[in-house]
């Protein structure tokens, strides 16, 4: 032990000694960060524990990593892929329940990995405020499905944040899939078994497995060889790499991991892990806002997209029910209370910035122009005075509108998404006041894993380096012309679990950029809100692992060098300076109102870009 490591280093290092121990593999390495856990092959991402290193908050941090580890030992990815079904909620459910399968494997063998595991997942449901859900969704049935078969293999009481969701479902499910469950039971030690019944629990709950139990036989009888050639002929190491191990550790969230035996450059990417649409009006080639054109002889690395007609912009009232966005709304206020009064003094700061700014001013004393009343005085006195005449200075204050850009993906679920949801909301309040116009934007996909996008890549056979391989979703929660006050019920549905999945920064950017060349304001600013690189398991795949972040890189530089949009962004605990050049991280969400509002300032300074610069050199010795 080095003389110099602190508490925090010790725990660090052996709890990435007791992974491998568990997962019984040497060659696993890993890293820490603010993000949940994820796993990409042999690399593995842990979130950081408290530097007090109390033992509520080390024992999540433990149970993380021996999800990972159960996983990484049990979990056949092949195997899995072959069985996964493709409707979303299916899909999410037979996650959670071969989670719930690894997971139950470990704690069964060992006490201490029970409670890790216990802790991880009471304390992830009480980030997701599942304390206070009041009625049954789409996503919580996911959940208590995991729950249910966690309860049934292991005998593992429900976590407490949960119980009330449980109790919920459970006397639906169990009159349902009571029978599936204790066939589980039976045969928790053969995967192929198990996701069988998996399937047939599925099936009993009338949910659309996308195939046949039949098709995924023949898929066991003679895929197996197809698989094998895909394995040999393409980089993408056929579905198996695909669908990869999907996490339960964020509640059916894909974990990005591959399993040991998958073959060599089928490596699933996840986006902190490996750095790396369609267009309003797609005749201006050049222009950013484009997706560049690629004939037959181009780049077979280029970006593309391999179709663009499952892609979708839809207004955010549209994918929810308005009782539904109203419960979301008041849960929003709810959770923030005691945030919006800290939002609301730094809103208030720059609402005075702003309004000084368009303050009228006068010249007096001129020959022509508005009669001068408060002169006249001296008129009455002396009469040989002339009559004295003010004129109204025109404001350098230029017509304004502030576009911001949300990541809605699955890492940004909890307290991320809940405080760029509110500080949004402040925000559009604010610069409504001052006369500026906003625009909230979200983007994420319709799919976890590709989706319609990859079934049609697959019907065609697969063809090597098919480009993004995803259906898009992009979000308006409030038009930059709509009052805040018909958008504010919109902003809650951020809130809702199923809206969050995978994230194609470098497509939502094009977008969100044409959006704002075809206003007419004098000057336009694009906030870029998020907490990672761009991730897409689909697409990276079956393409190279830079291939989104390359994308996104040149996207930037295109905007930034050519564009007259002023472009800004704001990482939620990932280094966003390595991509854009006016950019700031925040470790905690807690910072993100205070930290729109301080750039927002400085944006509306004079010497905008002096003032980043200062600030970049500020940055420069920590960084260092």
């Amino acid at each position: 032990m080095a003389e110099n490591e602190t508490p925090l280093d010790i725990f660090k290092r052996a709890t990435a000694a007791t992974l491998r121990a568990i997962a019984e593999r040497e060659d696993v390495t890993v890293s820490y960060g603010a993000e949940p856990a994820a796993a990409a092959g042999p690399r593995v991402r842990l979130p950081l524990p408290g530097r007090d290193l109390s033992a509520a908050d080390a024992a999540p941090v433990r149970g993380a990593a021996d999800a990972v580890a159960l996983k990484l030992r049990y979990h056949d990815a092949a195997l899995h892929a072959r069985r996964l079904p493709s409707g979303e909620t299916a899909r999410a459910i037979f996650e959670g329940v071969e989670q719930a399968r690894v997971e139950a494997l470990g704690a069964k063998r060992m006490s201490g990995v029970a409670g890790n595991l216990a802790a991880m997942l009471d304390e992830r449901y009480r980030r997701q405020g599942y304390e206070h859900l009041a009625e049954r969704n789409d996503t919580t049935l996911a959940e208590a499905v995991r729950l249910l078969t966690r309860e049934a293999l292991s005998g593992a009481p429900v976590p407490p944040a949960a119980q009330r969701v449980v109790e919920m479902w459970r006397p639906f499910l169990e009159g349902k899939v009571g029978r599936d469950l204790l066939e589980l039971n039976r045969h928790i030690g053969n995967q192929d078994a198990y996701a069988k019944i998996a399937r047939q629990l599925i099936h009993d709950l009338d949910l659309d497995l996308g195939e046949t139990e039949q098709d995924a036989e023949t898929d066991d009888s003679e895929g197996e060889g197809e698989d094998a050639d895909q394995s040999d002929n393409q980089s993408d190491g056929g579905e198996g790499a695909a669908a990869g191990a999907q996490g339960a550790l964020e509640g059916g969230v894909p974990e990005h991991q591959q399993e040991e035996g998958q073959p060599a450059g089928a490596e699933e990417i996840e986006g902190e892990l490996m750095p790396g649409a369609g267009d309003d009006d797609p005749g201006r080639p050049g222009r950013p806002g484009n997706l560049p054109r690629h004939g037959l002889n181009s780049d077979p690395t280029a970006y593309r997209a391999f179709t663009t007609e499952c892609d979708e912009t839809v207004e955010a009232e549209a994918l929810c029910d308005p009782d539904e966005l109203t419960r979301l709304r008041g849960l929003l206020d709810q959770q923030l209370a005691h945030l919006q009064s800290v939002i609301g003094r730094l809103a208030n700061r720059l609402q005075r910035r702003l309004l000084a700014k368009q303050t009228r001013a006068w010249e007096f004393d001129l020959e022509e122009g508005m009669l001068d009343a408060s002169r006249l005085s001296r008129i009455v006195a002396n009469p040989i005075y002339p009559l004295s005449y003010k004129r109204e200075k025109e404001t350098d204050f230029r017509d304004t509108v502030v576009s911001l850009l949300i990541d809605n993906s699955g890492s940004m679920r909890g307290r991320p998404i809940t405080v760029a949801a509110m500080s949004a909301d402040i925000l559009a309040r604010t610069l409504e006041r001052c006369g500026v116009k906003v625009e909230i934007l979200g983007f994420t996909t319709r799919a976890w894993k590709g989706g319609q996008s990859r079934e049609r890549w697959i019907t065609a056979g697969k063809p090597a380096n098919p480009g993004r391989l995803n259906d898009l979703r992009h979000i308006i929660y409030k038009p930059a012309d709509a009052p805040w006050r018909r958008a504010r019920r919109a902003l809650g549905l951020m809130l809702r679990e199923g809206i969050l999945k995978e994230n194609i920064d470098g497509e939502a950017l094009l977008w969100a950029h044409s959006r704002l060349i075809a206003r007419t304001e004098q000057r336009r600013i694009l906030m870029v809100i998020s907490d990672g690189a761009p991730v897409d398991d689909s697409t990276l795949s079956v393409n190279p692992g830079n291939y989104l972040e390359r994308h996104l890189r040149e996207v930037i530089t295109d905007i930034e060098r050519n564009s007259p949009v002023e472009l800004v962004a704001i990482g939620i605990g990932h280094d966003v300076t390595r991509y854009y050049r006016r950019a700031v991280t925040i470790v905690d969400a807690e910072e993100l109102g205070g930290t729109m509002m301080k750039k927002l300032t400085e944006l509306f300074d004079e010497d905008a870009d002096a003032a980043w610069a200062r600030a970049a050199a500020e940055r420069a010795p920590l960084v260092a």
